[in-house]
């Protein structure tokens, strides 16, 4: 028998805080971003299917599941712009690793600040290997909650130094310079799109409003650019006039979810787009020139999820960073479940009520 099969380890908001900060927040996200890597590397591996998805009026929930065969991975996710109107984030997360043997959870994590890392990770794998070389400049419209995520992990897997900030709220632009200062980035607060795009090799855009929105327009974007359109993430909303995806090479990570929620939803079923992995395997190119405009057209996919609690998982060891949760019944017989509960109320373990 397998002692403690009752108890699930849970990582708390505040135990996720305390490992990122252990780990240092860049060395995270580069950690992180090697393991969202390798599960692109063996993406045929996967259980893919689009995620699950409830519409309101409001915004979105949605449950992300995918699986390798050994273990099973899903994220309960919601998207909610009006909440920061009444002091919430707008999106919230929590997800679980089951082993595929058994069936039984292995670990539980609040994925709200572990959403935010991945996010950025993946941005950085994507232009990794879609951005122009030497790339040291970065735009970031939309200041939120993603942005200091972004910029960091940017700067860990490609070195960008420089950054143009743009939000529509001037309050949020500055709360991220004050969050990136003694990061070792050269800030340029912008005034508008069009200011904090000049001289961007990689433009990033990151805002919040469920519509669909023009935040870049065809004659902001030049050649050689990499745009990282992280903001439109389902049906109705986007970010980018439809010229200039007529003007760039599209890569997505799952095509079927992305036609439904991503920038290129705005375009024709059938436009040619590529994967993440097959770039990262060698089965497509990436970058075909330094006069290419690369769009990734990001929307976040279950795999992305799996990777980062999956990298959690394997670093908690040690820290003392998780607290058991007892979630799971475990009668001493396992077809004696009522059994289980007649003996609770003669230990006394069960108060009347």
């Amino acid at each position: 028998m397998i002692p403690n099969l009752n108890l699930v380890p849970f990582v708390s908001v505040d135990h996720m805080m305390k490992l990122v900060l252990r780990i240092g927040v860049e060395r995270f996200l580069s950690e992180l971003a090697a393991y969202v890597e390798e599960d692109f590397r063996r993406w045929e591996s996967f259980d893919k299917t689009p995620r699950v998805a409830s519409h309101s009026a409001d915004g979105v929930i949605e449950l992300m599941p995918t699986s390798d065969g050994r273990i099973y991975g899903f994220k309960y996710v919601n998207g909610h712009p009006k909440n920061t109107r009444e002091g919430r984030q707008t999106v919230t997360a929590f997800g679980v690793l089951s082993d595929v043997a058994n069936g039984y959870p292995v670990l539980m994590s609040e994925m709200t600040i572990l959403t935010a890392l991945r996010t950025a990770a993946t941005s950085a794998v994507a232009a990794k290997h879609l951005a122009p070389r030497d790339a040291s400049c970065m735009a970031i419209v939309g200041n939120g909650a993603q942005a200091e995520f972004q910029a960091l992990a940017f700067k860990a897997l490609l070195g960008v130094d420089r950054l143009r900030l743009y939000d529509i709220d001037p309050a949020a632009t500055q709360k991220c310079v004050r969050n990136l200062r003694d990061r070792g980035f050269e800030i340029a607060a912008c005034r508008s799109t069009e200011e904090a795009v000049e001289g961007a090799h990689i433009i990033t855009t990151v805002t919040a409003d469920k519509q669909y929105a023009t935040i870049l327009t065809d004659n902001m974007v030049g050649a050689g650019i990499h745009i990282n359109a992280v903001g439109g993430d389902c049906p109705g909303k986007t970010e980018l006039h439809r010229d200039i995806l007529l003007r760039s090479d599209i890569f997505v990570e799952y095509t079927p979810q992305t036609r439904i929620e991503g920038e290129i939803q705005q375009l024709a079923a059938d436009h040619p787009v590529t994967e993440l992995w097959q770039v990262m395997t060698g089965a497509a190119p990436g970058r075909a020139d330094a006069r290419r405009i690369t769009l990734f057209d990001s929307v976040g996919f279950a795999t992305e999820d799996f990777s980062a609690l999956r990298y959690v998982r394997d670093v908690l060891a040690g820290t003392g960073l998780y607290q058991d949760l007892d979630m799971l019944a475990d009668p001493d017989e396992p077809r004696d479940l009522f059994g289980m509960i007649l003996r609770a109320g003669r230990e006394g373990s069960l108060s009347p009520g």
